[in-house]
């Protein structure tokens, strides 16, 4: 596994901008969620998972120290909406050659505001993720790439993986 890359310690203009979420902002994460899973699946139109979802982060994101974590950045032309986000997860697995420690992270709901984007919201928001990352001994982290969002994680040190993925519903 290659090093996550580092970051430089300043926070860049952008990087200011962004700061941890709260258990208020859980609303606003799962709007972004939606509009990201929208964006992989258009027209999809079932909102029955939001107000579990919604259930979720607050109770998460009101732990400290919590194995979920999410990083925002405030929409600057309407208050109380949230212009981009990334929410991940540590979990503790067995150790394995080049991650003894077994901690392993994954990334999920990296969206922007259709009228927030190319603004390096989500860059921000990723590079604050990756520091809390590193701060909590984690030295694998995956994510699923979507086309559009392939090019800002290999510029981050994501690359491909091997190994094939397989899915079983209960």
């Amino acid at each position: 596994m290659d090093p996550i890359p580092d970051m430089p310690d300043a926070p860049s203009p952008r990087a200011a901008a962004v700061r941890e979420a709260a258990p208020a902002d859980a609303e606003e994460l799962v709007r972004l969620r939606a509009v990201m899973l929208d964006s992989l699946n258009p027209g999809h139109g079932d909102d029955s998972w939001m107000p579990a979802s919604v259930a979720i982060l607050r109770a998460a994101l009101a732990v400290p120290g919590a194995t979920m974590n999410a990083f925002v950045v405030d929409d600057p032309e309407r208050p109380g909406a949230l212009a981009a986000c990334v929410v991940g997860t540590v979990e503790q697995r067995l150790g394995a050659p080049g991650n003894e420690a077994g901690l392993s992270g994954h990334v999920f709901s990296v969206a922007t505001d259709p009228s927030m984007r190319r603004r390096g919201y989500s860059r921000a928001c990723m590079e604050a993720l990756l520091r809390w990352y590193r701060e909590r001994g984690v030295t694998k982290i995956d994510l699923h790439a979507s086309a559009e969002g392939a090019p800002l994680y290999a510029s981050l040190g994501f690359a491909p993986t091997r190994a094939p993925a397989m899915r079983l519903r209960l």
